[in-house]
Parts: structure tokens; sequence; C-alpha cells
């Protein structure tokens, strides 16, 4: 992951928020339609069991829901499939292999990694980078505590009531192929900064999930919508801009029914000038939050 992929971290889910003492306090929103009222809650979609983020008025507006949208189709099912799209678009073609595809620098770091992490090198031969990254990021995370049946998805879907309405803005289709997409080059490149960031700066993600555990909406927008925005503005606008725009239109169509709506997506898609939020209000919606 480079230093610009933590927006995509976060709506993804590759973050972790760190011990949960203090008060909590994470960011929602709120959309006034003519006859609707949706929430709007930014995820962090693995967590530790010490987090302490639900709050008294999250949980009231969760329970009063006819229905609830989140980025991607939960449950078993779904992770199968997943597991399954991410075999078939994140293996090597027959007769490549990741040793030959990286500079000997790079082979051996991640070589390490996955030996400290209990992956064995052999696992990761025959994986293209944008896989290899996400298994060693992932396997990093867990060793740090952070479990998916813990995050935010996993614990509002259980929680929500069982006579709403599940949704989902896109298929598991659709965030696999966002992963593979990328060029070789890239794919490289981004493996090589996520190895930089765990050996140098192996806080960032928590650091980013506290301020969305805290409510600091200025901090992410400074942690995360900024730096992408800087340093790669295509994939800023692919990643981020792009699908803002498709959950905003979306939100605005459920806008005009007459259902209680509880939305949940990465925060990443939330907050800065490209934000949800940010959308809906230029488009005259009445959106109340931060």
């Amino acid at each position: 992951m480079s230093r610009f992929r933590p927006a995509l971290a976060l709506s993804l889910g590759l973050s972790i928020a760190g011990a949960g003492a203090a008060r909590a306090d994470p960011p929602l929103w709120r959309v006034i339609g003519p006859g609707a009222e949706i929430d709007l809650f930014g995820s962090i979609h693995l967590l530790s069991d010490a987090t302490r983020w639900k709050t008294p008025a999250l949980e009231d507006r969760l329970a009063k829901a006819d229905a609830v949208w989140f980025e991607i189709p939960l449950g078993n099912a779904a992770q199968a499939q997943a597991v399954s799209l991410m075999q078939a678009q994140g293996m090597l073609a027959d007769g490549q292999t990741l040793s030959a595809l990286l500079p000997p620098s790079l082979e051996a770091r991640v070589v390490a990694l996955a030996q400290r992490e209990g992956l064995p090198a052999a696992a990761v031969e025959h994986m293209r980078p944008w896989l290899v990254e996400l298994e060693l990021e992932l396997l990093f995370f867990e060793h740090q505590g952070a479990r998916e049946d813990l995050g935010v998805e996993a614990q509002l879907n259980a929680a929500a009531p069982a006579h709403a309405e599940r949704g989902a803005f896109e298929t598991l289709a659709d965030q696999v192929t966002m992963l593979a997409s990328d060029p070789m080059a890239e794919q490289i490149a981004s493996l090589k900064q996520t190895l930089d960031e765990i050996d140098t700066d192996p806080q960032i993600f928590a650091r980013m999930a506290d301020a969305w555990r805290r409510g600091d909406v200025q901090a992410l927008v400074r942690e995360v919508v900024t730096p992408m925005r800087k340093e790669d503005e295509a994939l800023y606008r692919r990643l981020l801009v792009e699908r803002n725009r498709r959950f905003a239109a979306r939100i605005e169509q459920m806008a005009q029914g007459r259902q209680r709506v509880f939305v949940v997506v990465g925060v990443g898609h939330l907050v800065g000038p490209d934000g949800v939020p940010a959308l809906l209000r230029r488009d005259g919606l009445k959106v109340e939050g931060p």
C-alpha cells in the first residue's frame, strides 16, 4: 500500500483501531429527505477487541432502521465468493513467479516479512503483487489483534434489526477488480511502499483509526484524503471521487422514499471536500453532522 493508499485502506478494510479506553465519538451524519431519514456511518473494517466505539446515539439510530446498506454484500457466501475472486484475479499466469518480477532487494524483504508473519515464502511465489501486499498487510494487522469479525460491518450487521432489508452499493467483483486492475509496475511500487510503512511507521493506520474513534474529521482529511490527492490525483479520483458520486446518487434516490436507512461505508468515503456528505450538500440535500 503506497503512502496515498490509506484512503483505500479505510474504505476497503485494512485499518485497525487502538485501545478504546478513551471517549468514543466516531463521526455520524444524517441526511434528511422529503420522507426519508438516512444515517451515514463511516467504518473501520478490522478492529481490536480492546476498541470501544459504539455510542447510544449510534445504537438508537441503527435500531430504528428499516434498511441497512453496506459497501459490499456480507455473510459467509459473500466471503467465499471474495476468496474465489481473489484467487482468480490475484494469481500469476502459469510460468510466472513473484521472485522473477521483483527486484532482489524487494523480494528479500517480502520473504522476510512473510516468514515473520507465519506465511511460507512459497505461498506468495505465484501471487500477483497486489495480493501479496494485501495478504501481508492483513497478517500484520491480525498479529496486532485486529479481526474482521470485530470490525464495524460485522458488528452492525449482527446488531441491526432482523427485519431490516440489507443492501450493497458495490459487488465483490467491483472491489476485487479495482484492486487487481493496476499495471504491474504500480503494483510493485505499492507493495514496496507498504513494506516501507510497516518498517518505518507501523502505527500509521492505528493513528488514523484512532482519529476515527475520536470523531476527528479534520485529522482524517489531513492524514487520508489530502496526501492521496496530492500524490496521485488520478488514483484519488478513481478510488474515492468516482465511487463517492455513485454512492451519493444512490443515497439521493433513497432520500426520495419513506424509509429510515442506515448506511455503513468506509470512513474515507465520508470526509473531505469530495466525501459523500459534501456531495449531497452540494446537490441541495440537508445533511446534519460534521
